[in-house]
C-alpha cells in the first residue's frame, strides 16, 4: 500500500507540471554607474551633492508582492556611484503623504516599518550577494545571502547611511566602503544587482528587476551593474580588541568555598579581520566572551535525546552558512558549532559524605578560533575553521567550618580532577561552481581531536567525518537534482568505543536487532550517511520533490556535529500548490500534500505518514496557518533505550494559527496543536498566544504564551532484571509545561538600544497506572504492556517496591519519577555602538533553577521557586574598539 501512494504521489506531481504553463524569462535590467571625478557625496539624506549629476536615476521599480508584474503604488529611483574606496547609493522614495510615512525603530537588522534595499552579488556567480538595507527611521540592516536566498543577519559590516523625510516622500543615501565587499581583479567588472522596497501601509515589495511570481532563487534572478572599472581590491584589516568586567552574586551556601555569595573578574580578548586577498578573509578570535548573548530557552526532553539549540555566539554565526553539510532532515549536521566550547563532559571524585565541594566550569574555554572563507573569481567557495579549547579542571574542597571538618575522618587537601581535555576542532569547506553557474560540487572535512588523559578515558579521542555534496540546475533553474554523502570515523579506548555503541544515538545492545551487536573489544566506528532530491523549484505555480536519506547504524558526528538518531532510512514526496494572484479574499495561499516513510537498516518498516498544510495571507493582512496528518504506523528502535522495538498506536494531528495584521501597534496570534492516538495511548494539547505591541516609533514590546498538556499511558521510567528476565517498566504520565517569553525593545537612536529578554519556564510530569512491556510491538496496548496490579506494587519512601510473582518478596524497586522542573532566565542589555563597529555593552543578567513540588499549581510553583528564591545575577560590562587598518 505504501509503494502505491508513494508512486502515486510521485505521478501527480508530475503530471501537474505538464498542465501548467511556464512562465517566459524575464530580461535582466542594467544600471551602469560612473566614477567620481570630485568630491564624494555628503552623507546626510540629503541628495543635493553635485557628484550625484554624473549619473541618471533608475526607476520603474515593479510589484513583487502582493501582486507580482503590476505597477507599485509609489515608485523609487535609485542611483550607483563608486570611487576607489567607497560605493555610493541614493534612494528616493515617493510617497504621496510623508505623513504616512512609517517610522518605527527596531534593533539592527529589525526592521518594522519603512525601509528601501539593495543588493549586490559582487561575486556575480548567482548564488551569493551583500545585502544593505535602511529603515525611514535610519536603522541599518545587513545580511550576507548564501545559496541562492538564505540570508544571514550576523554578518555585520562597517558603513554609513542616513535618511531625510520630505514633501515628495523620503530619501537614503548610502556609503559602503570595498573593503567590506568581496570581488575579483577584473579590469571591467560586472556585479549582480537587485533592489527593494517595502511600502508600509499597503504591504507592498516592490523590485527594481521584475521578479517571477514564483523564481527559483533570489540572487539567480539579479539583474546587473555594469560601469565598474579599474576598482581596486581593498584589502581588509580589522582588529577589535574588547575587554570585560563581571560580577555574579547568587545566594551563600554555607562551608561551601565555592558559594560565598559573590565573584568576580576581569578579562580580554581580541576578534580581528584580516583580508588575506581581495575575496579570502581570515577571522580571528582569542579567549572570546559571549557574555552578551540570550539565554537558551527552556526545554524539557523525556526521550532522553539531546535538545537542539540554536547557535547564538557572534564569532559562530557569521556566515555559518558557509560550513552547512545536512545529512538529511532535522538538526542533523557535520559540524554543529556549539560543540566547541561545550559543558565540560567530565565529572571529578567529591565525595559529599566527607564533606567535599566541586567546582565544575560552565564551559570550556575557548584559547583561540580562527576562520578562513572566500569565494574566488573562477568560483571555488572555500571554509576552514580552527578553534582550541583548553584542558578544564574540576577542583574539590572541604567543608570550611570548623565543626565539620573536626567531624570528619582525615582526607585529602584541595585538588583538581580533569573534566575535559585540550581539544582541536578543524572544519574545511569547499564548493565549486561550473555549468554557468547552474551547478556545484563541494566537500567537507572535519576533525576532533583530543588529548585524552586516564581519568577522561570515557571520551572518543579522535572524531573525523567528511562528505561530497552536489546539486545541479537545468531549464532556467525550474529543476534540480541536489544530493550528498558522508562518512564518519571515530576512535578511543575500548571504554568510549562501547559507551558509543550504546548510547541513544546507537543502541548496538537492541535486544531484537539482528544487524548491530555491541563489540566490547572495539576500538573505532566508521559509518556512512546521505540525502537525494529530485524536484522542481521555480517558474508557474506547483513545486515538488522526492528524496530520500539515509544514517548507518555506525555513523556519530556528535564530537563535532548533531546526529539524533543513526540506523535510520527515510523517503519523502511534497507538493505543492502556489496561489500568488490576489483575489477578493486573499493576498497570497499555497497548500501541500506530504508523504514520509521510515525504515532501519534491519529493513524494519517503521514509519508512515501523510501531512497537509496550507498557508493563506487574507486580504485584510491577516493570516492562517494549519495543517494536519495521520501516522497509521509507528515503531520506534530508541524508546525502551536498548530494549526491543516499541509500536506507538496509531495518531492523527492537526494545527491551526490564526493572526492579525502584524502591521498594527497591536498584533495577535493565536495557535492550537492537537494530537491524539487510537486507545488514548497518548495525547498532546497546546495552546499559544503572542502579542506584539508598538506604542511608541521607538518602543516596542512582544509577549509569547504557550501551554501545553501531554500524557501518555506508556512513558519509559525505567528497566529492572526479573529472574533473569529485563522488565522494561513504563507508567501512565500527565505532564504540563508553560512559558513565558517577554522581550522589549527600546531605540532611543538607531545606535543606542536597550533590550530585555526575560522567560520563566514550569514543567511537571506526575506518573500513576505503572505497567511493564509485555509485547512491545503488539497492535493493541493491553497486549502490549500489562498493568501491575495494587497487592504487586507498593509506595515505599520515596519510591516503589514490586513483587510480581506475589510470593511475598519484593522482586525490584525503582524511584519516584515525579518531578517538577522550573527555569527562570531574564537577561538585560544596553548597547551603544558610539561609532561604526564599535559597541559597549552594560549587561545584567539573572537566572533560577530548581525543583518544584509537582502536587502544586504553576501560580504555587512560581511562588516557591521563582519569587521564593534568591536568583544568581550577573552585571558586566564589556567595550570593544574596532580598528580598521
Amino acid at each position: 500500500m505504501k509503494s502505491i501512494t508513494f508512486a502515486l504521489s510521485l505521478f501527480a506531481a508530475f503530471i501537474a507540471a505538464e498542465i501548467e504553463a511556464q512562465d517566459s524569462i524575464i530580461p535582466k535590467r542594467i544600471y551602469t554607474t560612473k566614477v567620481i571625478t570630485g568630491d564624494a557625496p555628503t552623507i546626510d539624506g540629503v541628495l543635493d551633492d553635485s557628484a550625484w549629476d554624473l549619473v541618471e536615476w533608475t526607476t520603474d521599480y515593479i510589484e513583487f508582492q502582493p501582486d507580482v508584474g503590476t505597477p507599485p503604488t509609489e515608485q523609487t529611483k535609485m542611483k550607483i556611484l563608486y570611487d576607489a574606496k567607497n560605493l555610493y547609493v541614493a534612494f528616493k522614495c515617493y510617497q504621496a503623504d510623508p505623513n504616512t510615512i512609517e517610522k518605527r525603530m527596531g534593533r539592527r537588522d529589525d526592521f518594522p516599518g519603512d525601509w528601501v534595499e539593495i543588493n549586490l552579488d559582487s561575486y556575480n556567480d548567482d548564488r551569493s550577494a551583500f545585502s544593505f538595507t535602511i529603515s525611514a527611521s535610519g536603522v541599518k540592516g545587513d545580511e550576507f545571502v548564501s545559496n541562492n536566498g538564505n540570508f544571514d543577519d550576523s554578518w555585520n559590516p562597517i558603513w554609513y547611511t542616513d535618511t531625510k523625510i520630505d514633501i515628495d516622500g523620503w530619501s537614503a543615501e548610502m556609503r559602503i566602503p570595498l573593503s567590506q565587499l568581496r570581488f575579483g581583479d577584473e579590469q571591467a567588472q560586472i556585479w549582480g544587482l537587485q533592489s527593494t522596497r517595502r511600502y508600509f501601509n499597503n504591504e507592498e515589495r516592490s523590485t527594481w528587476q521584475p521578479l517571477d511570481a514564483n523564481p527559483p532563487g533570489w540572487v539567480s534572478e539579479f539583474g546587473e551593474l555594469h560601469g565598474l572599472i579599474g576598482l581596486k581590491p581593498q584589502k581588509q584589516l580589522e582588529i577589535q580588541p574588547y575587554t570585560v568586567a563581571q560580577l555574579d552574586t547568587y545566594e551563600a551556601q554555607a562551608g561551601n568555598p565555592f558559594r560565598d555569595g559573590s565573584d568576580t573578574k576581569l578579562t580580554g580578548g581580541l576578534d580581528a579581520k584580516i583580508g588575506i586577498t581581495n575575496d579570502l578573509t581570515v577571522d580571528l578570535t582569542i579567549n572570546p566572551d559571549f557574555g552578551q548573548v540570550d539565554a537558551d530557552p527552556g526545554a524539557i526532553a523525556l526521550d532522553g535525546f539531546e535538545i537542539f539549540f540554536q547557535e547564538r555566539r557572534p564569532f559562530f554565526v557569521e556566515n555559518k552558512n558557509v560550513f552547512d553539510f545536512r545529512i538529511g532532515g532535522g538538526a542533523d549536521n557535520l559540524f554543529f558549532s556549539r560543540r566547541i566550547g561545550r559543558t565540560p563532559q567530565g565529572i571529578t571524585s567529591a565525595d559529599g559524605s566527607l564533606g567535599e565541594y566541586e567546582d565544575i566550569p560552565n564551559f570550556s574555554t575557548i584559547l583561540g578560533a580562527a576562520k578562513f572563507s572566500g569565494k574566488t573569481k573562477n568560483g571555488w567557495a572555500i571554509g576552514i575553521l580552527e578553534s582550541i579549547t583548553s584542558k578544564e579542571y574540576g577542583i574539590v574542597k572541604l567543608d570550611e567550618r570548623q565543626d565539620v571538618i573536626n567531624s570528619l575522618p582525615q582526607v585529602g587537601q584541595e585538588r583538581e580532577e580533569l573534566v575535559e581535555p585540550f581539544t582541536n576542532y578543524l572544519v574545511t569547506r569547499a564548493q565549486k561552481d561550473f555549468n554557468n553557474r547552474n551547478s556545484y560540487v563541494g566537500a567537507i572535512f572535519t576533525a576532533t581531536n583530543r588529548n585524552i588523559e586516564d581519568n577522561v578515558n570515557f571520551l572518543r579521542k579522535n572524531a573525523y567525518s567528511g562528505g561530497l555534496d552536489f546539486r545541479h540546475n537545468w531549464k532556467n533553474r525550474t529543476y534540480y537534482f541536489q544530493g550528498n554523502m558522508s562518512f564518519s570515523h571515530v576512535t578511543g579506548s575500548k571504554e568510549a568505543i562501547e559507551i558509543t555503541q550504546r548510547s541513544l544515538t546507537h543502541l548496538f545492545q537492541r535486544e531484537d536487532a539482528s544487524h548491530v551487536s555491541v563489540d566490547p573489544n572495539r576500538t573505532s566506528l566508521t559509518g556512512t550517511g546521505g540525502n537525494f532530491e529530485i524536484g522542481k523549484g521555480g517558474a508557474g505555480n506547483w513545486r515538488y520533490n522526492i528524496g530520500g536519506n539515509w544514517k548507518s547504524p555506525e555513523l556519530e558526528l556528535n564530537d563535532i556535529g548533531f546526529l539524533r538518531q543513526a540506523d535510520d532510512i527515510r523517503q519523502y514526496s511534497n507538493i505543492r500548490r502556489l496561489f500568488n494572484k490576489p483575489t477578493s479574499w486573499f493576498r497570497q495561499a499555497n497548500v501541500g500534500l506530504e508523504l514520509s516513510t521510515a525504515f532501519d537498516f534491519e529493513g524494519n518498516y517503521n514509519r508512515i505518514q501523510y501531512e497537509m498544510g496550507g498557508f493563506v495571507n487574507f486580504i485584510n493582512n491577516w493570516f492562517a496557518d494549519f495543517g494536519a496528518a495521520h501516522k497509521p504506523r509507528i515503531f520506534t528502535n530508541t524508546f525502551l533505550r536498548g530494549g526491543p522495538r516499541w509500536r506507538y498506536n496509531e495518531e492523527n494531528f492537526w494545527y491551526l494559527f490564526v493572526g492579525t495584521d502584524q502591521r498594527k501597534r497591536l498584533s495577535t496570534t493565536i495557535g492550537y496543536v492537537n494530537s491524539r492516538a487510537k486507545q488514548n495511548n497518548f495525547s498532546l494539547k497546546r495552546y499559544e498566544l503572542r502579542f506584539r505591541y508598538q506604542p511608541l516609533n521607538a518602543l516596542s514590546a512582544s509577549l509569547n504564551l504557550q501551554y501545553e498538556e501531554n500524557p501518555s499511558k506508556t512513558q519509559y521510567v525505567t528497566q529492572r532484571d526479573f529472574n533473569g528476565t529485563q522488565r522494561y517498566i513504563l507508567g501512565a504520565i500527565d505532564n504540563e509545561s508553560f512559558s513565558a517569553t517577554l522581550r522589549v525593545n527600546y531605540n532611543i537612536n538607531p545606535n543606542l538600544t536597550i533590550q530585555y529578554y526575560g522567560q520563566p519556564f514550569i514543567f511537571k510530569a506526575k506518573f500513576s497506572g505503572f505497567n511493564y512491556v509485555n509485547n512491545p510491538i503488539a497492535e493493541d496496548i493491553n497486549e502490549r504492556i500489562t498493568l501491575y496490579n495494587d497487592n504487586q506494587i507498593e509506595s515505599s519512601n520515596g519510591g516503589y517496591l514490586v513483587d510480581e510473582d506475589l510470593d511475598g518478596n519484593t522482586d525490584y524497586s525503582f524511584g519516584d519519577p515525579n518531578f517538577a522542573f522550573v527555569q527562570f532566565r531574564s537577561n538585560l542589555v544596553v548597547r551603544w555602538e558610539y561609532i561604526p563597529g564599535s559597541e559597549i555593552f552594560l549587561v545584567w543578567s539573572q537566572g533560577i533553577d530548581g525543583l518544584g513540588d509537582v502536587n502544586n499549581s504553576f501560580s504555587g510553583i512560581v511562588d516557591n521557586q521563582i519569587f521564593g528564591q534568591k536568583p544568581n545575577n550577573t552585571f558586566l560590562i564589556k567595550a570593544t574598539y574596532r580598528f580598521v587598518l
